[in-house]
């Protein structure tokens, strides 16, 4: 890393994920800093603990007396545009500098170097994010494992047991899905699976980390996991039609996280669903990381 010369805006993007949060600075060509740590203590429903945790985050990451120009920030959890600005307002009370506060899902369109398209995230959870033509936000999705995040690690977890349970009041042996899900969870039969779910305390993250086991059980041959797999594919590939419905162009899907990524037979699977339901959408996986986004947000408020 270099020092900028001083005629150089410096400008900050931070993408705070469900896991990890990672800020960038850069001034010119030059990367000043690029600090990756664990989120921790994120509260976007207090708008006034995420700002002062951001500043904090900036003043910590950035070489001792650098101050950015802009600042610009993808936020987990940050549902709404209101619950977004009011972060934003905050945040430039903080650090006196210009600021934009969006959700995650925001950033994949421009760290894809897009000026529009479709955010399409699925990794342990899943939402879809996309503008109308006048600027306006449309996101979909992004209703947490319980009650939604179809496609996501969580959601395909649930969705199996499901699965696993009617097979079972159908009468039918366990398969390979079920012995699967009883091996993960650690219990001995199929209706034990429901007091295993429920005792999660982070219903999203420990849900999720069962979802390797429904792709393995689809290659042993698991028609139940490859049903569970392919109507993951089909519920993400409807967050894009939903986007379409309501006006949002949705030409370009930039695609991100680990589950849909990780794992070939989801993607291919989306493809084929988006390919019925929104004709001429490209799919495109992202290769940049979701920070790029955000310093490019961060530029375009210079």
């Amino acid at each position: 890393m270099q020092d900028s010369p001083p005629s150089s805006p410096l400008v900050v993007g931070v993408d705070v994920g469900g896991t990890k949060t990672h800020l960038r600075a850069v001034s010119g060509d030059d990367v000043v800093a690029d600090h990756v740590r664990a989120t921790r203590g994120w509260r976007p429903h207090e708008p006034l603990a995420a700002a002062r945790g951001l500043a904090d985050l900036v003043r910590e990451a950035l070489p001792p007396g650098a101050l950015p120009s802009a600042l610009a920030v993808g936020a987990h959890a940050c549902e709404t545009p209101l619950q977004c600005a009011r972060i934003r307002v905050a945040l430039q009370e903080q650090l006196g500098v210009p600021a934009q506060v969006v959700g995650d899902a925001e950033l994949l369109v421009p760290a894809a170097g897009l000026d529009r398209g479709v955010g399409l995230v699925a990794g342990t959870g899943s939402v879809a994010v996309g503008r109308l033509p006048d600027g306006v936000v449309v996101q979909v999705g992004g209703w947490g494992a319980v009650l939604g995040d179809e496609g996501g690690g969580a959601g395909l977890v649930r969705e199996a047991a499901r699965a696993v349970w009617a097979a079972h009041d159908r009468g039918e042996g366990p398969d390979a899905l079920a012995l699967a899900l009883l091996d993960s969870f650690g219990v001995s039969e199929v209706p034990a699976l429901g007091a295993a779910l429920e005792s999660a305390t982070d219903v999203s993250a420990e849900w999720g980390r069962h979802a390797p086991v429904v792709f393995t059980a689809a290659a042993e041959g698991s028609s139940l996991a490859g049903a569970v797999i392919g109507e993951a594919a089909r519920a993400l590939a409807a967050l894009v039609a939903r986007l379409a419905a309501r006006g949002v162009p949705v030409d370009d899907v930039v695609v991100a996280g680990g589950t849909v990524l990780g794992r070939p037979e989801l993607y291919d699977a989306f493809t084929a669903a988006l390919a019925d339901v929104a004709p001429g959408a490209r799919p495109r996986p992202l290769t940049a990381a979701p920070v790029d986004g955000a310093v490019a947000l961060a530029r375009s408020l210079l």
